[in-house]
């Protein structure tokens, strides 16, 4: 169960285990913003969503592109196929990795199977596909997942 953690000023930061929410809650870094209800974790409520007592600076988001990386396609993404629509389940190279594309955010949807196989090794235009949106970086706050 992932806990998402926010900043004192109400901004999702990131998502941690419950573990480490519960730590935060005993250091008395973090309140409980919204908690399962009925459930407890020893003295404290199992919690959904924690705020920070004291705001953070985010100074190393500023200025500076999240990376790359398969789950942030995926949120970015929002489950969805970037040819159909559909739900998506794997990672598809707009420009083929087999013709120097990379994994880059612009050049990278998620899926569906069928999508996937009919565009094979192919360009979207070359398989008959179009993208229903243009893959782009995604802002931090994309990233964090709900």
């Amino acid at each position: 169960m992932n806990v998402l953690v926010l900043n004192a000023s109400y901004e999702p930061l990131q998502k941690v285990d419950l573990r480490h929410a519960i730590r935060m809650l005993v250091r008395e870094v973090a309140v409980v913003e919204e908690a399962e209800e009925g459930r407890m974790f020893g003295g404290f409520p199992v919690p959904r969503v924690l705020r920070l007592v004291r705001y953070v600076a985010m100074r190393w988001r500023h200025g500076r592109r999240p990376p790359w990386s398969k789950r942030g396609v995926y949120l970015r993404d929002r489950g969805r196929c970037g040819y159909c629509g559909q739900r998506g389940n794997t990672i598809d190279h707009v420009h083929p990795q087999s013709r120097g594309g990379g994994n880059t955010w612009e050049n990278t949807v998620l899926a569906c199977g069928r999508c996937n196989n009919r565009k094979g090794d192919r360009t979207p235009r070359e398989a008959g596909l179009r993208l229903r949106w243009e893959p782009r970086v995604p802002r931090w706050e994309d990233l964090v997942g709900t």
